[in-house]
């Protein structure tokens, strides 16, 4: 029986109604295989691994390394100093050493051998060849000595020499006397020629007849892309990271407050 009285109502606008509520699916759960999270107390189980480099304690060379070289770009650099980051490229550098290896200085074993031929010449009564050969030189001192007395051709300089004092001046003297020079990586590779672990500097006084052609070629190329280069002193460049980009936003806005 249909109530004719109580009249019929609309839903309010903007009201939903009630919506059926979704049934989750229920996940099924292998029972042979048990839930165990795992607990990184004292005794539990082992933590993930994480990179944990900011823990080492480096070795005191490694962080004198870096701090040399946050300092180098922290600070502007005297163009004396700077000029020691100009090296030669890969290619100049190659055919300036493939030269140098001609001309390496004996070894210790190499002497022994021509003494010992030398003294069984000057035993059997024979004349005994005693020309100088011609090497590299090497030897702060000495090699300075050579530039002083105009005989030196070409002063080779490593650019990691430590400290840097002791080889500063060097390409001031080189101008001064007009000799060509070149700044190379590294010390190692200089000492490795003259059978040292390091050397500063090399020199060359002179070359074979057969390898004139391939010095003046070297030689020309140290004076196009090197000297002239190193006549125009540039200072580092000051390289400004974000504390100390804060620092001085901070500094600006206090000062014109």
């Amino acid at each position: 029986m249909v109530d004719l009285q109580t009249p019929h109502r609309a839903p309010k606008r903007g009201v939903k109604g009630p919506l059926a509520s979704k049934k989750k699916p229920e996940k099924v759960v292998n029972p042979l295989f048990e839930k165990r999270p795992k607990q990184f107390g004292i005794g539990g189980a082992l933590p993930p691994k994480k990179d944990l480099t900011r823990f080492v304690k480096w070795p005191h060379v490694v962080r004198i390394q870096r701090q040399r070289r946050i300092l180098k770009q922290r600070l502007k650099v005297p163009p004396a100093v700077n000029q020691f980051t100009k090296t030669l490229d890969k290619n100049l550098a190659t055919q300036l050493f493939k030269l140098l290896l001609k001309y390496r200085p004996e070894d210790k074993a190499a002497k022994k051998e021509r003494l010992l031929k030398r003294a069984q010449a000057e035993a059997e009564g024979k004349t005994v060849e005693t020309k100088k050969p011609i090497v590299v030189k090497y030897g702060l001192n000495h090699v300075t000595y050579l530039i002083e007395q105009n005989k030196a051709q070409l002063v080779v300089i490593a650019h990691d020499v430590d400290p840097i004092e002791l080889v500063v001046w060097l390409p001031a003297l080189c101008r001064k006397m007009e000799v060509p020079y070149a700044i190379v990586k590294g010390k190692s590779r200089l000492g490795a020629i003259v059978h040292k672990k390091t050397a500063s500097v090399l020199c060359l006084t002179s070359v074979k007849n057969e390898d004139k052609m391939e010095f003046s070629r070297v030689l020309e190329a140290v004076k196009v892309n090197i000297t002239p280069m190193f006549l125009h002193f540039i200072c580092g460049i000051w390289k400004v990271y974000p504390k100390g980009e804060q620092s001085c936003f901070k500094f600006h806005i206090c000062k014109s407050s």
